[in-house]
């Protein structure tokens, strides 16, 4: 019940209830229909179907965790219809322990029913008035003691479960109902890992008990129906789960990985079966054959979510029949045609890459976010970058992006696989475009650079050597208290700002704003009391010295920018070319260092084609020769002015 969070249901609305409802209802009714037509009573029939009805939520969170799954849309839409499960859970449970009470005649069968449904309703009803209005306060004051909070947790749940056995419910009901009292709680994560030990201890004797139940004998001659229903759940769940979002309007990937997320029965279900057998509506038989479909289905499904990238790749070109022709569902807000020429397309709009998104667009630059994270989207509020959905590890995301306008695309997501994927679908479709990959560690950089990734991110070292700029900065070898009413501030000279590139002398910050610049650090060096020709440069910390007002004023002074003003102009564009050295060329039997390229033209000769040979980076003693084709780098106003000079020439 820790686990289960209400206030996560609200989160996705219409599409978790339809899902999960839509489910339920789905494999209860067909694998109720398959029990029978196998032969089973009424009562073990229900049982069955209902225990192939669940999934294991438990085992989908820690799954999608580990993917760092858990925040993407089909994530946020999986554990939304595994919450819906878990209270059908507790009202399946209701129901059959009225069931279970009732005995005797048709009336007293009746009035026992109704006295259940009637003591159910009001339990759930006091159980969230307490977990409304009580227990947030009683909470927050045991908070204060760790062992009372724990105390208090295992005393609740107790409490809960006896009560739920007098009012002729099942003890696991009152149980799992104090576990989602406290899980919507902000101290559910410290009440659940203190609990891990007592749970795990305890949890031993659940299985023993199961164990015990269980006729080895008796598997062999229930091995082919649990395979039919292991089949059921693996397919069918996962099917029904495809039809409800594709007319709902997702696309045929968030579907698929989200009807991943049904592909087995629960731990829920065994305690099902267990709740039967105390009843005397199940025998050992029937129990044996719910422990053996979740054996099969828990031990598949998981490989299935862990490998779900390449088994979706295999199955998406027949998986096109679960998709509207418009998922409109997915293209809500701004799609990728409302960028006019986005110069870069960033994939990942968290921490990290949100500041990158900001910083790309004060240096002008047309920028278009991508991310997997729906809240994250509808969060985003800056006017100038637009933000779609969509998720890096998707082999069609390329599709719905314009990426032949884009110059970059830069990848802060943490997923090696998704990179690396990225990468090589790019390079095939889009040679021109060069792509930015974010790594977490060495290994992944090193791996990354192999591979031929254009530039490795590296953010933990990024930051750690700012971290080393701030602590050695000029700033703190000042002391920290003046005898005259002033005082110290230090700023970052950021990219883009209009003072960056000029020396002091040119900066009329004194006249201004009455600060003054005291000391000014570079890369780790300190310059104090700097001269007027000090140029400042992007990333400098310069140190002030005035009264606050006078340095609040410089601060916004010196980190005054103008938009568009720092981007390159297309004629200091950086450039490569090739160009053939004809007979009337001035070159022919001179070598790279009499001709000096960089002197004379502006331009570096990084490579020579002879005769459909390749000669990378030649030696100055290089002679050149007539046919030659020189690979040579520079501005674009250069390398032209070389063209045209060639024209000339000929």
């Amino acid at each position: 019940g820790l686990k289960l969070d209400v206030n996560m249901i609200r989160t996705m609305g219409p599409v978790a209830l339809a899902t999960g409802l839509g489910q339920v209802i789905f494999t209860s009714f067909f694998g109720f229909l398959i029990a029978k037509g196998w032969g089973m009573e009424t009562i073990p029939a229900l049982y069955v179907a209902f225990a192939l009805t669940y999934s294991s939520t438990i085992i989908i969170v820690k799954l999608l965790s580990d993917k760092k799954e858990i925040d993407s849309l089909h994530g946020r839409i999986a554990i939304g219809f595994l919450i819906v499960q878990d209270i059908m859970v507790i009202l399946t449970m209701i129901g059959l322990s009225a069931l279970g009470a009732g005995t005797g005649a048709e009336e007293s069968i009746t009035r026992e029913i109704m006295r259940v449904a009637i003591a159910g309703v009001l339990f759930l009803l006091g159980v969230f008035l307490v977990m409304r209005y009580i227990l947030p306060h009683v909470l927050v004051q045991l908070a204060r003691s760790s062992e009372l909070l724990v105390l208090f947790s295992v005393a609740w749940a107790v409490s809960l479960a006896a009560l739920s056995d007098y009012l002729g419910f099942s003890k696991e009901v009152g149980a799992f109902l104090a576990g989602v009292s406290i899980g919507s709680s902000p101290f559910r994560e410290s009440i659940g890992g203190r609990l891990s030990s007592l749970r795990d201890f305890l949890l031993l004797y659940f299985f023993i008990y199961l164990g015990s139940q269980l006729d080895l004998g008796l598997l062999g001659a229930q091995l082919l129906l649990a395979s039919i229903f292991s089949i059921f759940v693996l397919v069918g769940n996962p099917i029904i789960v495809m039809v409800i979002m594709g007319f709902m309007g997702f696309r045929k990937r968030t579907s698929f990985l989200a009807g991943l997320a049904v592909a087995q029965i629960s731990e829920f279900s065994l305690i099902l079966a267990a709740l039967g057998m105390s009843l005397g509506h199940l025998d050992s038989e029937n129990m044996g054959l719910i422990t053996l479909v979740g054996l099969i289905t828990i031990g598949l499904s998981t490989y299935m979510i862990i490998y779900s990238a390449p088994l979706y790749r295999f199955l998406s070109p027949w998986l096109g029949i679960f998709e509207r022709k418009d998922p409109y569902r997915e293209r809500e807000g701004a799609t990728g045609d409302d960028v006019d020429k986005p110069d870069i397309i960033l994939l990942g709009l968290g921490d990290y890459g949100a500041h990158i998104a900001k910083r790309l667009l004060n240096r002008g630059n047309k920028v278009l976010g991508v991310d997997f994270d729906p809240q994250t989207i509808h969060r985003w509020d800056h006017p100038d970058i637009h933000v779609v959905y969509g998720d890096a590890e998707d082999p069609e995301l390329l599709e719905h992006l314009p990426m032949s306008e884009a110059h970059w695309i830069v990848s802060t997501v943490p997923s090696r696989d998704a990179n690396l994927l990225l990468f090589k679908l790019i390079r095939s479709r889009y040679p021109e475009t060069r792509f930015v990959a974010t790594a977490r560690s060495e290994d992944e950089v090193n791996e990354y650079l192999r591979e031929g990734i254009d530039v490795v991110l590296n953010p933990y070292e990024d930051a750690a050597e700012q971290a080393v700029d701030s602590l050695t900065a000029a700033k703190h070898s000042l002391p920290h208290q003046f005898i005259w009413p002033t005082s110290i501030r230090e700023v970052r000279l950021e990219a883009g700002t209009v003072f960056a590139g000029k020396t002091l002398r040119s900066i009329p910050l004194r006249s201004e704003t009455g600060a003054t610049i005291l000391a000014i650090t570079r890369a780790g060096k300190n310059t104090f009391d700097p001269g007027p020709d000090f140029i400042l440069y992007p990333g400098d910390r310069v140190v002030l010295l005035g009264e606050k007002k006078n340095l609040d004023q410089a601060t916004a002074y010196l980190e005054h920018r103008e938009y568009g003003e720092t981007q390159i102009s297309e004629q200091d564009q950086f450039t490569v070319a090739a160009i053939e050295v004809t007979r009337k060329a001035p070159w022919p039997e001179k070598s790279i260092a009499d001709i000096n390229f960089r002197r004379n033209y502006g331009v570096t000769i990084i490579g020579i084609e002879r005769d459909g040979n390749r000669i990378p980076n030649p030696p100055p003693t290089e002679t050149i020769q007539e046919g030659d084709k020189l690979v040579v780098a520079g501005s674009k106003q250069k390398v032209d002015s070389l063209e045209e000079l060639l024209i000339r020439k000929s």
